[in-house]
């Protein structure tokens, strides 16, 4: 096994790099797995529910993995060309340029190449209306912060500095020891005034053509911890889970458990955390992420209470996720709300409308996964809230398909006129067009772009943001 004993005694690890066709053909007509090399677990026996959901897990990842690299450079041309009709324009403009042999070829690494992700929504500024001490600020900074996550270093320091008028702290790439590479991106910049001091870490998302960060989505490895619950496995590994030691209280570099190349997400930022801090009294820190950002994101706050760090949970005033996947069973949810009211910690949970990758992985008998927290669920006039748990939890419902593809095309006629009734600020791209288009038919992907978030926390109303123990959670 490739976990520590005393780390978790009851656990599920895939090891898709193992798996033969005739090993996965085997698990869907037995339900033996004592003897399946590509499933790592206790158990002797699954139901066929679960040996099903082991089979579309591992199939997704082969085929990630083998794809990895063409998805990569399909990837690369699509971020390349929708730059290049930004730097010269439009399209005209581009095929004008290049008949005068004036082309403007943008650079990857320049602070005005854009991420297909940045594509949807090009905003940069922070709400002008929304101040320091408004009960809106930490959700819309770290929003904004979320959605610049997804861009190279230079685009990062140039808005924290330039338009947001903060202090860059660093963007970095983490290992992911089960991967054997770097696969997770933070960065971390500080909001510092005479009456505040707010260090916010923001952890990057999925990227759609990052077969690495969907193969950490996809898989559904659990690790039960004890006295804590079971955690989704992928989100671990992506965090800083260490391989073949598991959740060690500091990083362990011997080199006969490791030949990692950058530093793991948790260790790292936990001590740049801990060097700001030795520094600043005052200072405070939020954690913030979009989508597998967002998991990641709360599943910090919940190593460091494994870990019993006091002090950084002390100084954590927020975890603020937008689009965030469920993470860990029922056990685990209710250990994290025990820790964060213990430590006075708010955790805001938003989803929009019928965004798709909060009801995943499923809330049943065979994954266990459940959220917990303050959920704000905004539909689609960004009306506000505090919700138990997001409407249709599980998605796939055939009640809810034509509600939902209505829904989509009312969100694409929004498209069109949303900057006459909330301003031009919120004028939304060709690009962020074409995609409601495809919610037409898949309702559920449009609304995990970063614009609708945007929206949301600019538009939502304010009084939402209380502690989360003062709701009285709506079923």
């Amino acid at each position: 096994m490739d976990c520590d004993k005393g780390f978790s005694s009851s656990y599920m690890i895939l090891k898709p790099e193992e798996v033969k066709l005739l090993d996965l053909i085997h698990i869907l007509f037995s339900s033996n797995i004592e003897n399946t090399k590509f499933v790592d677990s206790p158990a002797k026996r699954e139901s066929f529910e679960r040996r099903w959901l082991i089979f579309i897990s591992i199939v997704v990842q082969k085929i990630l993995q083998f794809s990895s690299k063409p998805l990569s450079f399909l990837g690369s041309l699509v971020e390349m060309w929708l730059n290049l009709l930004s730097s010269n324009g439009n399209f005209f403009k581009l095929l004008y340029n290049f008949l005068r042999g004036k082309v403007v070829i943008p650079d990857r690494t320049s602070a005005t190449f854009i991420s297909f992700i940045g594509n949807f929504d090009k905003r940069v500024e922070l709400d002008k209306d929304i101040k320091r001490g408004d009960a809106r600020y930490h959700a819309a900074l770290s929003m904004m912060a979320s959605k610049a996550s997804y861009e190279n270093e230079a685009y990062l320091r140039t808005i924290v500095h330039n338009h947001w008028e903060m202090e860059f702290l660093g963007f970095y790439d983490y290992w992911n020891d089960y991967q054997e590479k770097a696969t997770t991106q933070a960065f971390i910049f500080r909001d510092k005034t005479a009456d505040q001091d707010t260090v916010v870490v923001a952890f990057r998302g999925t990227e759609p053509f990052d077969a690495d960060a969907w193969c950490s989505d996809f898989d559904i490895s659990w690790y039960e911890l004890e006295n804590i619950g079971s955690i989704h496995g992928g989100f671990m590994k992506a965090l800083g889970l260490q391989k073949s030691i598991g959740w060690p209280r500091e990083i362990i570099t011997d080199k006969k458990y490791t030949t990692r190349k950058t530093p793991l997400a948790y260790y790292a930022i936990k001590e740049t955390l801990r060097e700001i801090f030795s520094k600043n009294d005052g200072a405070k820190y939020i954690v913030t992420g979009h989508s597998l950002g967002g998991a990641l994101a709360i599943l910090f706050p919940a190593i460091l209470a494994y870990h019993d760090e006091k002090m950084l949970l002390e100084r954590l005033e927020g975890v603020y996720t937008f689009g965030q996947p469920r993470v860990g069973d029922e056990r685990f949810g209710e250990y994290m709300e025990n820790k964060l009211k213990e430590n006075g910690i708010s955790y805001y949970r938003f989803v929009y409308s019928n965004d798709i990758v909060p009801r995943l992985p499923y809330d049943d008998s065979a994954l266990m996964f459940k959220h917990f927290g303050t959920c704000i669920y905004y539909n689609r006039h960004y009306q506000a809230k505090v919700v138990a748990e997001e409407p249709n939890k599980n998605y796939f419902s055939p009640l809810r398909a034509i509600p939902m593809m209505i829904n989509a095309f009312m969100e694409l006629i929004r498209s069109f006129t949303i900057l006459y009734t909330e301003g031009a600020e919120y004028r939304e791209c060709w690009f962020m067009r074409v995609f409601r288009l495809i919610g037409l038919a898949i309702p559920g992907i449009p609304p995990h772009c970063p614009q609708d978030y945007v929206n949301a926390t600019r538009l939502g109303p304010a009084n939402l943001f209380l502690q989360p123990h003062h709701f009285h959670q709506q079923p």
